[in-house]
C-alpha cells in the first residue's frame, strides 16, 4: 500500500470516527443533561421524604405521653444516628430541646383536629394528632416542621438538612450515569471503527488498484466486496482495466501485423537488389535492406514483448549487470582495462525488462570504451536505495577518463563525435522504470553515470 492511499484511507476512517463520536456525544448529552436534573430532583425529594418521616416519628414520640426533656433529648440522639440532619423540639412555653436550625424553630401551632379527644384520665385517646409536614428554606438548607398535640400543649418538631445533606447520594448516582455515558461512547467508538474499516478497506484497495493501473500494471483488479456503492466502483474500475488491456493488446497485434505485412515488399526488394548487374551497388543496397529488416524484427519483438514478460516487466538487476559485465570483459582485457564489479549478493528486482536494462548497461559501458583511453579502469556499483515512495536500485558506471561534457545526456547531442543516442537509451530505460539518469563529475578526473530504477510495485 502506498503512502498516499494509506494516508487517504486513514483520513477517511478518522473523519467517519469523529462524525460517529460527535453524533453519539450529542445523543448522550441530550439524555444525560435531563437525567442529571431528574436525579438531582429525585435526590432532593428522597431526602425531604426521609426528613418528613423522621420528624413525624419524633412528633409521635413527643405527643404519645408526657416525657421529660432528658427523655426527649435521648430519643432525638437515637433517631439522629439513623440519618443526617439536626432535630429539635420547641414547646409552647418557649423551651427548646435538641439542636435547632439557624434562626430557630417556628412557634408551634395547635393541631386543628383531635385536640379535645381525651379519655377520663386526661390521656389522649389513640395516637397523638400530628399535622402535615411543612418545608421552608433556611441557612442554605431545608427545614421539615411538624406540629404535634401534647399533654402540655402544641409542640413543633423540626428536622434541618444542610445543602450537602439534601443531595446526599447524588454523587454516586451521577457517577453511575457518567460511567454509562462513557460506556456508550466507547461502544460507539468501537462500532464506528468496525464500520469505518469495513467501508474504508475496499476503498483503500480500490485506490491502490487505480495507482497500479496508473503505473502501467493492467493486471491489477479492485475488490468487488463490501458495501454496494463501493463494490460498484470496484467493478467499474475493473471494467476500465479490462478495456485498457484489450486496447493495448489490439494495438500491439496491429503493430506486429503491420510489420509482418511489410516483409512481403521487403522480400521483393531484396530479390530486385540481388538481380542488379552492378555487384558493388547491389552489395551496398543489400546492406541497407538488411538494416531495414533488422529494424522490422526489432519492432515485432518490441510489440510482442509484453506477451512474454507480462504487462509490468521486471528483472533481477544484479544478474543482468553480472551478465553484461561478463560480455564486456574480453574487450576490457584486450584494451588493458580493469572492470571492477561491486554487486550485492541477494537479488534486486527492478521495474524493467532484462532486455531493456541490458541495452542501457551496454550503452553506458560502450560510452566508457569509446570515450576513454585504453587502460582506463571502470567500475560498476549496484546499491539499494529509496526511489520515490518505495525502494529501488542505483547502478553507477564510473570511469577515470576525461569526463562527460554538459548536456551529453540529451538525445542526439554529443561533443565527442558520437550520435548521442547511447545515454538517451539509458535515460529512457530509467524513466520507464520509474527512475532517472544523472551524470556526475568525478574529481579530479573522470565521471560517473547514475542509473536509478524503481522496484516493481513502487
Amino acid at each position: 500500500m502506498t503512502t498516499g492511499s494509506a494516508a487517504g484511507g486513514t483520513s477517511m476512517r478518522r473523519r467517519m470516527l469523529l462524525l460517529s463520536v460527535g453524533m453519539t456525544t450529542l445523543v448522550v448529552l441530550a439524555f444525560a443533561v435531563p437525567l442529571t436534573l431528574l436525579l438531582r430532583q429525585a435526590a432532593l425529594n428522597d431526602a425531604m421524604d426521609k426528613a418528613r418521616l423522621r420528624a413525624e416519628n419524633v412528633a409521635y414520640y413527643v405527643g404519645d405521653r408526657y416525657h421529660t426533656d432528658a427523655e426527649i433529648q435521648a430519643y432525638i440522639d437515637s433517631v439522629g444516628s439513623d440519618g443526617p440532619g439536626r432535630i429539635s423540639v420547641k414547646f409552647t412555653d418557649g423551651r427548646t430541646v435538641g439542636d435547632p436550625p439557624p434562626g430557630g424553630v417556628t412557634e408551634p401551632k395547635p393541631v386543628p383536629t383531635g385536640i379535645d379527644d381525651k379519655s377520663e384520665d386526661g390521656d389522649h385517646d389513640g395516637p397523638p394528632k400530628v399535622s402535615d409536614a411543612s418545608f421552608r428554606s433556611v441557612g442554605g438548607g431545608k427545614a421539615a416542621e411538624v406540629d404535634v398535640d401534647t399533654k402540655a400543649g402544641p409542640a413543633s418538631v423540626c428536622l434541618f438538612l444542610t445543602g450537602g445533606e439534601l443531595y446526599d447520594g447524588l454523587v454516586s448516582r451521577l457517577a453511575i450515569l457518567a460511567a454509562g455515558s462513557v460506556l456508550v461512547l466507547l461502544l460507539s467508538i468501537l462500532g464506528a471503527e468496525l464500520v469505518s474499516r469495513r467501508l474504508a478497506r475496499p476503498l483503500e484497495e480500490t485506490a491502490r488498484t487505480a495507482e497500479r493501473l496508473a503505473k502501467g500494471d493492467t493486471e491489477a483488479r479492485a475488490p468487488t466486496s463490501g458495501p454496494a456503492e463501493v463494490a460498484k466502483v470496484g467493478a467499474a474500475l475493473n471494467g476500465l482495466a479490462d478495456r485498457i488491456d484489450e486496447v493495448i493488446a489490439v494495438e500491439r497485434e496491429a503493430v506486429a501485423d503491420l510489420s509482418h505485412q511489410l516483409r512481403t515488399p521487403l522480400t521483393a526488394l531484396r530479390l530486385q537488389v540481388e538481380a542488379l548487374p552492378d555487384r558493388d551497388r547491389a552489395e551496398e543496397l543489400n546492406t541497407q535492406v538488411n538494416s531495414l529488416e533488422r529494424t522490422l524484427t526489432a519492432v515485432i519483438k518490441a510489440a510482442r514483448r509484453p506477451q512474454r514478460e507480462g504487462r509490468v516487466p521486471r528483472c533481477d538487476a544484479v544478474e543482468v549487470t553480472r551478465r553484461r559485465a561478463a560480455f564486456w570483459e574480453p574487450l576490457f582485457e584486450d584494451q588493458g582495462r580493469e572492470l571492477i564489479l561491486d554487486l550485492p549478493t541477494p537479488p534486486a528486482e527492478v521495474r524493467s525488462s532484462a532486455e531493456d536494462l541490458a541495452a542501457a548497461l551496454d550503452a553506458l559501458v560502450e560510452n566508457v570504451v569509446a570515450h576513454t583511453p585504453d587502460g582506463t579502469p571502470a567500475r560498476i556499483i549496484l546499491t539499494r536505495e529509496q526511489v520515490g515512495a518505495g525502494t529501488g536500485v542505483r547502478i553507477v558506471v564510473a570511469d577515470e577518463g576525461p569526463g562527460i561534457p554538459l548536456g551529453a545526456g540529451e538525445r542526439g547531442r554529443s561533443d565527442r563525435g558520437s550520435t548521442g543516442l547511447g545515454l538517451d537509451i539509458a535515460r529512457r530505460c530509467a524513466e520507464a522504470a520509474g527512475g532517472r539518469l544523472t551524470i556526475h563529475p568525478n574529481l579530479p578526473t573522470g565521471s560517473s553515470i547514475h542509473l536509478t530504477l524503481a522496484a516493481p510495485g513502487s
